[in-house]
């Protein structure tokens, strides 16, 4: 049953709620961090993956790497060979807004691309995707129960860090309604929609694109605690 990415090969192993940073490092945090009895069940590539247990829950939390075509082969790879149901991307973003700030959080309703991703796979006509409802309601009320604010955000999913024109954002803002911007989130959700899974993210603003102002590497590994404990506590 392992694929050429996920070395497992008992699909038990694996639980039916997967957490996704992009960072591998992030995912051996959560797992350090906030799971018991954790098993290491993927390193290939570095991709690490643990399975423990969250106050009983099953969980498991691994890496998806940076952009769309990485999260689109592990997010795929859960799904269809090893059953997943519904993912959680725990990802960071660089703001668009200029009232959500460095560490503040944003659950996404929606992703905008300008991405070939859905046409490429799927023959998706469409350049804005939603999260899945029920989930994006869990996240919400996890929020709400840890006293945690939270923003509720269409943001854009971009398939390039670097661009000539850094102020290009502010169009992209301002004509889709995007908050923020990542890397990631527009191809899981395409992957969910094909498979009839269930995807939601929840991200933590590491940089801001209007102030500039920026977290350090360390940081965006290790600090970005509110967002990991709602995910944690809408997973089921």
């Amino acid at each position: 049953m392992a694929t050429p990415h996920i070395e497992v090969n008992d699909s038990s192993l694996i639980a039916k709620t997967v957490l996704m940073p992009g960072d591998p490092l992030r995912a051996k945090f959560i797992a350090d961090t906030y799971l018991k009895d954790v098993q290491l069940i993927n390193s290939v590539r570095n991709m690490l993956g643990y399975t423990g247990y969250y106050k009983g829950k099953k969980i498991t939390v691994m890496g998806s790497g940076m952009g769309m075509p990485s999260i689109g082969i592990y997010s795929y790879e859960l799904y269809q060979v090893y059953g997943v149901e519904q993912i959680i991307r725990v990802g960071s973003c660089g703001s668009y807004s200029p009232i959500i700030n460095v560490y503040d959080v944003i659950i996404v309703t929606e992703a905008y691309s300008e991405s070939s991703y859905a046409k490429t796979a799927y023959n998706m006509d469409e350049n804005t995707l939603p999260g899945d409802f029920d989930l994006i309601k869990d996240l919400n009320n996890s929020a709400k129960m840890l006293g945690y604010p939270v923003f509720n955000e269409i943001i854009h999913s971009s398939d390039v860090f670097y661009r000539a024109d850094s102020h290009e954002f502010k169009q992209i803002r301002d004509q889709f309604g995007c908050a923020a911007v990542e890397m990631e989130s527009f191809a899981l959700f395409a992957n969910a929609i094909y498979l009839n899974k269930k995807a939601a993210c929840i991200l933590t603003v590491s940089d801001s694109l209007v102030t500039n102002q920026a977290t350090t590497a360390q940081e965006r590994q290790v600090s970005f605690n509110k967002m990991m404990e709602i995910a944690l506590e809408a997973a089921k």
